[in-house]
């Protein structure tokens, strides 16, 4: 009797072990994933060390008024990314030690270059973050993470994005300038951000303050943006380095809060649009802001500020100076914890030298005229959102954009978008 007892009581927990009664199923609106928990099978792989995470971004944008071109366009771009986790402690006893795995695959269209600025000039920013490096599927990480004395020393190696570590701040703003990494943004020759990779390394210090001070050199090679080899490891054609510096603090106290400051070296050969010839470095600095300020709730909803800027050498930049700031309300509503409502407002340059270097043929040529290229100044862009958290998996954020001398053309009418971002764990 004690044995039939003891043998239904072991089945009941292998079951159990197998297919936990909490694992959520497809489209369960309480559940963490669009796909459910595959009968437990997804947390039981994440309690062995292994994570598995599908995700999807979709930005659609739609033109108001104003711009370049005036007829109406719904512009699509989106992402599926497949990411991977190996938790080296629990899968082989490796204290603080990861292994990750990143493939994306991007498609659609931009708005921005399709109907907002002169393709004569192009652009600066976008109304679709989401969209740029090609329609492909890249490998975007693939890189071995050790860490030592409780993360006081912390090094990193393989396949790695520059914005994985450097200039990063969270945001789910629609705008590309109101984004994370946005050094990458103005210096895209030398700094390759997401979902380009490059061989490099990273070492990083810090202490239980949360102060730390980080650097690393990054394989500075073109073909590394080619469309056809995705996921070639190995590719002849580097021109040099890229060796960002950034030292900062996460405060995580009651109001948590990251400071960071920040600067890069490139030694590749690069134009110089001051005399007219090329040199060989390129260099600028960043800064990042974001405090949240109150917390009514005392948890991390209620108001969040930030601001961020970047400055780079105007003989060799396209873009000279940026700065942006804004608020992220989390919880703006009692009965709507997981919603937020975001503002931000972004201002961009373009370099002196290089717009007297790119308008020296301009003589004699009429605006619009072949070979015309027109003048740029600055660029403003504008968002705002309203994030609504239709389930744990889904986030809806629709939100309305204004464009102010869009490619930093003021011959170029003011564009107001409407867009919608959409995200969810698959």
């Amino acid at each position: 009797m004690n044995i039939q007892v003891l043998g239904r009581a072991g089945l009941v927990a292998l079951c159990c072990h197998a297919i936990p009664a909490f694992a959520a199923g497809p489209l369960d609106p309480d559940g963490d994933h669009l796909l459910g928990d595959w009968g437990g099978a997804r947390a039981d792989l994440a309690a062995r060390g292994l994570i598995l995470d599908l995700t999807y971004t979709g930005e659609f944008a739609y033109n108001l008024a104003g711009g370049y071109r005036r007829d109406g366009l719904v512009a699509r771009a989106d992402e599926v990314a497949l990411d991977t986790r190996f938790d080296l402690t629990r899968l082989a006893g490796l204290d603080d030690a990861e292994v990750r795995l990143t493939v994306t695959n991007r498609n659609g269209e931009d708005l921005t270059d399709e109907r907002l600025v002169d393709p004569a000039g192009g652009p600066l920013s976008s109304v679709q973050e989401i969209h740029g490096q090609g329609n492909v599927t890249r490998l975007t990480r693939l890189w071995y993470r050790q860490g030592w004395r409780d993360g006081a020393l912390d090094l990193k190696v393989g396949r790695i994005p520059v914005g994985d570590d450097f200039a990063v701040m969270e945001s789910h703003f629609q705008n590309l300038y109101l984004g994370s990494s946005q050094p990458g943004n103005q210096a895209g020759g030398v700094w390759y951000n997401w979902p380009i990779s490059q061989w490099a390394v990273r070492l990083r210090l810090g202490d239980v303050e949360g102060r730390y001070v980080q650097a690393g050199v990054f394989d500075l090679n073109p073909e590394n943006l080619d469309p056809d080899r995705g996921f070639a490891l190995y590719r002849q054609g580097t021109e040099g380095a890229l060796v960002p510096v950034e030292a900062g603090w996460h405060r995580g106290r009651d109001l948590p809060g990251d400071y960071k400051i920040g600067a890069y070296y490139s030694n590749a050969e690069t134009r110089d649009y001051a005399d007219g010839g090329t040199t060989g470095r390129r260099y600028g600095a960043w800064f990042v802001v974001r405090q949240q300020v109150s917390a009514p709730h005392r948890d991390d909803r209620g108001l969040v500020l930030f601001t961020q800027g970047s400055w780079h050498d105007r003989d060799s930049a396209y873009v000279s100076r940026y700065l942006s700031a804004g608020a992220v309300w989390r919880g703006p509503l009692p009965s709507r914890p997981a919603d937020d409502l975001g503002v931000g407002l972004a201002f961009a340059e373009v370099g002196d030298p290089y717009v007297a270097t790119v308008t020296a043929g301009n003589a004699g040529l009429g605006a619009g005229a072949p070979g015309y290229v027109p003048p740029q100044s600055d660029e403003w862009n504008l968002e705002v959102y309203y994030g609504v958290s239709v389930t744990p998996w889904l986030m809806v954020r629709p939100n309305l954009q204004l464009m102010v001398h869009p490619g930093a053309n003021d011959r170029v009418d003011d564009a107001w978008v409407l867009g919608t971002r959409v995200e969810a764990t698959l």
